[in-house]
Formats: structure tokens, C-alpha cells, sequence
């Protein structure tokens, strides 16, 4: 059986020229970068050369960019590190549908507002302006869901926040490497990166701070990174991350078209085989390569199952909690019914996948849900 891989928003592979860059750090480049001599100097190159990638990737300067161990640390790193330093606010503003590193994190803290979305997942402006107030210090929205695949209007909450002197932090994790981004033309003040998610290697990340945040280390140690984020550098996974940026921005003109219309595809498809099928998220503002659904007489679990014995990969919206599978607390967020949101599939194709594949997967699910809904009709 030939193996469809279509879950590349949870992960990607890491792609043959990063693989090959970190191989040639991990055998010839064994300096600590904190080193002065020889070995020390030619990591720190290295870790700098990187640095000067992930910068040129989104328009930001090098020294706004600190490395990280991932998403989930970035995340942190930002909401912790702007309310550490509270000058006189302690207030935080997310969303119900941000990724658990910003939610459960934003939980954590001491005060913290969470704005709904409309039925589509849309974050409107307008409820964030109406949210902030006086001891508000930060207002944290992703750039789009990891999810639903809906793209939020990051530019406009920017600037509003900035009118109002808040720091704005965006979870861009899903759109790095999809979406043109640019740290001058958006006014965001933190912005986090994660290597796996476009064909870089997991365990390393990054945070765009613009230069005038403030913020505070969440560890203390050695002070690098400029005391940011203390500990010696993952000097390979770091040079993986650089080349996955400089591959991603070369390609993206093409490529994220190109996945769009597969995409497209699948969507059309998935829509006019399987009856009654709900696309959540928006219709046209999504990431290029998300397609997400909710599928009636169905749950996540047993959608993905099937179609893994079918030979492909996909995934659900749902959790496994407690014995039971619970429904996406995004599905929740944009009103759908329990039920409905027990049944959510999320399809994300990649560089690899080609349209034979989407049409196969179509074939597919047909044949799968047919199959489940008959057997819960029998059951009932």
C-alpha cells in the first residue's frame, strides 16, 4: 500500500537539503558558540548565519530573532516574558480558538480576557478594541488556525493595539512559510516560529521581538541569545531552521498557489461525495494547504482509524479526554453543535502531494463514511 501523508499541519518532513545541513554541523561543527577559539567561532558563524535567514524571511532584523526550542516555548516565552515585566498592567486578551501553548498558558496568569469569533473562527477587531483597557499589557492572536485554517486580520488588531500602547503577539506558527509576512509592513511585536512545521526538524523555534519590547527571560543561565533565552545553542537544529526558512520563502510564490488548488480540490470533493459534509473555518481566508470538515454520523476517532487502514493520514479536531473523545474547544468556539464537532477531519496536503493522491483520498473517505454511518445505523 502506498502511504499518503496529509497531516502536514501537524507536522512535515524535514526536507533532504536542511537534513543535509544540520548532518554536516553535527560532524564538523562540535564548538560551543559561547567559545572563543577556532571550534567556538565557527558555531557561532553558523548559529549567526542562521539568524540572518529566519530575519530575511520575514523583513525583521537579526538581532529581533531569538531562538527557541519551538512553538510552545516561543509562545511562552512571549506571554510570560511581557507580563513578567507588567509596568503597572497585568491584563492579557487571546481568543477562544488560540493553540493550547497561548490558551493554557494565558490561563495561567493572573488576568486574562478571552475573545469569542464569529462562525467562521474569525477574530473581529472590533471585540479585541472593546476588550483592551487600561491594565491591559498584551493581546496575543494567532496568525491563523492550526485547526480550521481561518486567517485573522492580524494587520488591523496590530495596529490597534498599537494605537492604544499594547504589545501585540501573533502565533504564526501555521503561516510561516505559507504566507508572505512581513514584520515592517505588520505591526506586531512578537511573532512565533516553528521549524517542524515548514520541513524543518522539530525541538527548535523562534521569536520575532521587535526591537523596543520589552521582555523577560523565563530561565535563568549562561545569558545568551542576549539574555532572552539563556542556555547553549542547538547549534544543528538551529541551522535546520535557517535553511527550512531561506527553502520556504524561495518556494512560496509557487507553491502555496499550487496547494491552494489542491486544497480547492479536496474541498469540492469532499463536499459533493460525502453528503451533508460541513467545511469549517472560512471558505476563501484559510491557509493554502487546510481543508477541514465536520462530517455527520461520525467521530474523529473512527474517521481516522479507517482511513489510516486505508493508507492515509489525516487528523481530527477531536481530543481523547478521560476515556471519551471530547469535540475541539475551536469547534465549540464557532457555535457548531457537540455532536457535529465530535465528527471534525482536518486534511493538509504538502509539497509532495500531488492530485492523484487528493482524488484517491476522496474515493476514500466516500468509501469510509458510507461504511460508519452504516454501521451506526445498524447499531441504533
Amino acid at each position: 500500500m502506498d502511504r499518503v501523508y496529509l497531516d502536514h499541519a501537524a507536522t512535515t518532513p524535514v526536507d533532504p537539503e536542511v537534513a543535509e545541513a544540520m548532518t554536516r554541523v553535527l560532524r564538523e561543527t562540535h564548538g560551543n558558540p559561547s567559545s572563543i577559539y577556532a571550534e567556538g567561532r565557527a558555531a557561532r558563524a553558523a548559529v549567526d548565519r542562521a539568524r540572518d535567514e529566519v530575519a530575511a524571511a520575514i523583513n525583521a532584523d537579526p538581532s529581533e530573532i531569538v531562538f527557541t526550542s519551538g512553538g510552545t516555548e516561543a509562545d511562552n516565552l512571549a506571554l510570560r516574558g511581557v507580563l513578567k515585566v507588567k509596568d503597572g498592567r497585568d491584563g492579557l486578551i487571546t481568543t477562544a480558538i488560540e493553540h493550547h501553548a497561548v490558551i493554557d498558558t494565558a490561563r495561567d496568569l493572573v488576568r486574562v480576557d478571552v475573545v469569542g469569533v464569529d462562525r467562521y473562527g474569525v477574530v473581529h477587531p472590533d471585540a479585541i478594541r472593546d476588550a483592551i483597557d487600561d491594565r491591559t499589557s498584551l493581546v496575543s492572536v494567532m496568525h491563523a488556525n492550526n485547526e480550521i485554517g481561518t486567517i485573522e486580520p492580524i494587520a488591523e488588531i496590530g495596529a490597534l493595539c498599537r494605537d492604544r500602547g499594547v504589545t501585540f503577539h501573533s502565533d504564526a506558527v501555521q503561516t510561516v512559510g505559507a504566507l508572505d509576512i512581513d514584520v515592517r509592513e505588520t505591526p506586531v511585536d512578537l511573532l512565533s516560529i516553528n521549524a517542524h512545521k515548514f520541513y524543518g526538524p522539530k525541538g527548535v523555534g523562534a521569536l520575532y521581538v521587535r526591537r523596543g519590547t520589552r521582555i523577560a527571560t523565563m530561565q535563568t543561565g549562561g545569558g545568551q541569545e542576549k539574555g532572552r533565552r539563556t542556555g547553549t545553542e542547538n547549534v544543528a537544529g538551529i541551522v535546520g531552521l535557517g535553511v527550512a526558512m531561506r527553502i520556504a520563502r524561495e518556494r512560496r510564490a509557487t507553491e502555496s498557489p499550487r496547494q491552494s488548488i489542491l486544497r480547492d480540490r479536496v474541498i469540492a470533493g469532499v463536499e459533493a461525495r460525502v453528503p451533508d459534509t460541513v467545511l469549517t473555518g472560512h471558505r476563501t481566508e484559510r491557509l493554502p494547504n487546510n481543508a477541514s470538515f465536520c462530517i455527520p454520523g461520525t467521530d474523529g476517532e473512527s474517521l481516522i482509524v479507517a482511513l489510516d487502514l486505508e493508507g492515509f493520514a489525516v487528523s481530527s479536531g477531536s481530543a481523547c479526554t478521560s476515556g471519551e473523545t471530547e469535540p475541539s474547544q475551536v469547534l465549540l468556539a464557532l457555535g457548531l453543535d457537540r455532536e457535529l464537532a465530535k465528527g471534525s477531519l482536518r486534511v493538509t496536503v504538502g509539497r509532495s502531494t500531488t492530485e492523484a493522491q487528493v482524488d484517491r483520498f476522496i474515493d476514500a473517505l466516500a468509501r469510509v463514511v458510507a461504511r460508519l454511518r452504516d454501521s451506526a445505523a445498524v447499531a441504533v
